[in-house]
């Protein structure tokens, strides 16, 4: 069955959600330890999830895609980060690159571009943060210069590129025409992943999220046509708080979510099978630690209901949402990283060991709280939005 055959059977959430989840258990979790352990980009889930007819999830109905917005994206990225979070945040940013690149699609972008996602046959992603703006991604200093009228030339460097060196086409934030507009004054661009001019720099090495492969990029003389801006020059800050904060959030939140489940549910196992030698009785029967247990639940359900709440508030069009969705990501943050470490204390030497389960989770939830839109920024932000404030300040 073709990419094309399978959407026609995931018009709804429910079909969405199970056949992410038939993928999840049947391909990404099994390759789950491999990637992690040798650095691998996670190509059999992605091309899996491609092959399904989820690849168009984040692309309009009228273009052909299944419609879906970011509460689907959070619970996508959930179920696959709960098997492995390299996975999850590779298609998280496939699905955001998608939504970006339909927001405001020509004609032509629709047929270079949005078919072939919608087909299977194209992978995108973001290429947003750079090396001298740190958390202050929507600010880039790659620049976008026309130099006919039908031609730019871009010039920059990357950093941070999930899918780096293996997607089909890159979203990419410049410099508008003018270097000399105001702040704010910046534009989006997709650059095909073949195209002259790009290079990339050494392979990923992270401490966690070891598959993302997000490798830096050099942007030398690219020649690239007009037809391959998005939107209109200067669009990019409405692209950043109107598409990408609000699912490129919800891929993250979701994905954290699925680390932090998955780390509970670690713990759930490891107090139901821990007997103790010289009494037989369970660890699980013990009060402090049914108790500690029942904390976790706490913290994971409550952040889980606000990120989902914050998702749909955006889906609905709530003009009051995007504080709601900072918090999410910010909120996630904390509770995988607590989780995480919570339930390696409970677990003890089994779960400190080199090569288990947690010592991955550890490793991947840490990214949470460096990983821009940093979690202060997200506070900082949401402060501002409930002040009345500009939220990029003044």
């Amino acid at each position: 069955m073709t990419a094309r055959d399978s959407g026609a059977y995931l018009l709804d959430l429910e079909s969405v959600l199970e056949t992410v989840q038939d993928i999840a258990k049947s391909v990404v979790a099994d390759r789950a330890a491999d990637v992690d352990q040798l650095v691998l980009w996670p190509e059999q889930g992605i091309r899996a999830l491609q092959q399904a007819g989820l690849a168009g999830m984040t692309i309009p109905r009228e273009f052909g895609g299944l419609g879906q917005g970011s509460f689907a994206v959070a619970q996508t990225c959930e179920i696959l980060g709960q098997e492995c979070a390299s996975t999850a945040m590779c298609f998280g940013m496939h699905l955001v690159g998608s939504a970006v690149l339909s927001a405001k699609a020509t004609p032509d972008q629709q047929a270079r571009y949005l078919q072939p996602i919608i087909e299977g046959r194209h992978l995108t992603t973001l290429s947003l943060s750079e090396s001298g703006t740190g958390s202050q991604f929507y600010i880039p200093r790659t620049r976008l210069d026309a130099i006919s009228p039908d031609l730019y030339r871009v010039n920059g460097a990357k950093t941070f590129v999930t899918n780096g060196g293996h997607a089909d086409s890159y979203v990419v934030s410049t410099v508008a025409a003018d270097p000399d507009g105001p702040l704010g004054q910046f534009s989006c661009v997709v650059i095909p992943g073949g195209a002259e001019g790009l290079r990339w720099g050494p392979a990923w090495t992270g401490l966690g999220m070891r598959g993302n492969s997000s490798l830096s990029l050099e942007i030398k003389n690219l020649v690239l046509p007009k037809t391959d801006l998005l939107g209109e020059e200067g669009d990019q800050i409405w692209y950043v708080f109107n598409v990408v904060c609000p699912i490129f959030l919800m891929a993250m939140t979701g994905t954290y979510l699925g680390i932090a489940g998955a780390a509970l549910e670690e713990a759930r196992n490891h107090l139901l099978r821990r007997d103790y030698a010289d009494t037989g009785s369970s660890l699980s029967e013990m009060p402090i630690a049914q108790h500690r247990l029942g904390c976790l639940w706490g913290m994971l359900e409550r952040t889980r209901r606000l990120s989902y709440h914050a998702a749909s508030s955006f889906d609905s069009g709530d003009p009051d949402a995007l504080p709601a969705v900072f918090t999410a990501k910010a909120e996630v943050a904390d509770c995988a990283v607590s989780i995480v470490n919570e339930v390696m204390t409970l677990c003890g030497g089994i779960g400190y060991r080199g090569g288990s389960t947690l010592h991955r989770l550890l490793r991947d939830a840490r990214a949470a709280h460096v990983m821009a839109p940093t979690t202060d920024v997200l506070r900082l932000w949401t402060g501002r939005a409930l002040l009345g404030k500009p939220i990029l300040g003044n």
